[in-house]
């Protein structure tokens, strides 16, 4: 049995997670779904140039929705990135008109193909939009997830290991709520050098609160700079499809639906083929759990105002 993976939207960002996948030989088959057909061709093309230099071969399908049936995972990449560039409050949901109208039709399109497999959102707002996109698929809340603060974890993982000179995979911890601006660090879930990131930051002088803020406007550092992101968040994408893919069950913070909230945030899951196949409970402090209702409630409160309007 073939391994299939379908990518909506072959911009920057889906181009990116096209040449990840590709080149690590994690799929068998890809579908790529583009409005544009050219610019479609023209990666499959790109791609196939590149067949006789990899290890692993890929067979790939351009616009048919009836392909993704079989699908194991499909990734949203909708989005229009230029609504973010010289944003000066940093906001995500600046894409919401945008992104929230093509749910619709494309949720739509990717049901009515049979799809049942994984789907994996990065769109932004992407909280808000992964929400959307499990109310008109009709996929289990299991099946849909987002990419969420996963990449903000990254970050943060960036900012500490260059703080301590160590490695960015040897800072444990998360980020956690909205993948937006009222995102946090649990910093009682961060672990660096073998101890607790808030013991070890009284001992190397280290600021959290700067930290912190550093790693929730680090997206817009390099939107700044190139016009876009594109790397931190494709790589974040292919490896919740590799968790899939493999049955990996491994722990991932990503937006997901919780069984005690309304709409979808980020939170630690174990990620396997059907997707979050068990929840993590995090034991917070009462601070942090403050933080994380509040972005909750933001977000909740901007998902039933979207959702009215469609």
């Amino acid at each position: 049995m073939s391994r299939k993976i379908g990518i909506i939207g072959m911009g920057s960002v889906g181009s990116a997670i096209a040449h990840g996948l590709i080149a690590q030989g994690v799929a068998d088959d890809y579908v790529f779904i583009n409005r544009g057909e050219a610019k479609a061709v023209a990666n499959q093309l790109d791609f196939e140039d590149a067949m006789a230099n990899l290890e692993t071969h890929a067979n790939i399908t351009i616009n048919d929705w009836s392909a993704l049936a079989d699908a194991d995972v499909v990734i949203s990449t909708l989005g229009n990135m230029a609504m973010q560039q010289n944003n000066p409050t940093g906001d995500r949901f600046a894409e919401l008109k945008f992104t929230s109208s093509m749910v619709t039709s494309v949720g739509t399109d990717l049901k009515n193909s049979g799809f049942t497999g994984v789907l994996i959102v990065i769109s932004n707002p992407v909280d808000v939009i992964t929400t959307l996109f499990k109310d008109v698929t009709g996929l289990p809340a299991s099946h849909v997830v987002g990419t969420g603060t996963l990449l903000d974890t990254a970050r943060m993982q960036r900012i500490v290991g260059a703080k301590l000179n160590i490695d960015p995979r040897s800072v444990s911890g998360y980020n956690l709520g909205e993948h937006g601006n009222t995102q946090f660090v649990a910093w009682s879930t961060v672990r660096a050098l073998g101890q607790p990131m808030e013991k070890l930051a009284a001992v190397r002088d280290l600021d959290l609160a700067e930290i912190n803020d550093q790693a929730r406007k680090g997206g817009f550092d390099i939107v700044n700079g190139k016009g876009f992101t594109s790397y931190g968040v494709a790589t974040s994408a292919i490896r919740i499809a590799k968790a899939v893919m493999s049955d990996a069950r491994e722990e991932l913070v990503l937006s997901n639906l919780r069984p005690e909230y309304e709409a979808y945030l980020s939170y630690p899951a174990i990620i396997g083929r059907e997707g979050v196949v068990e929840q993590c409970p995090l034991d917070l402090t009462d601070a942090e759990l403050e933080k994380l209702n509040a972005s909750h409630a933001f977000i909740a409160e901007q998902y039933r105002e979207v959702r009215a309007t469609l």
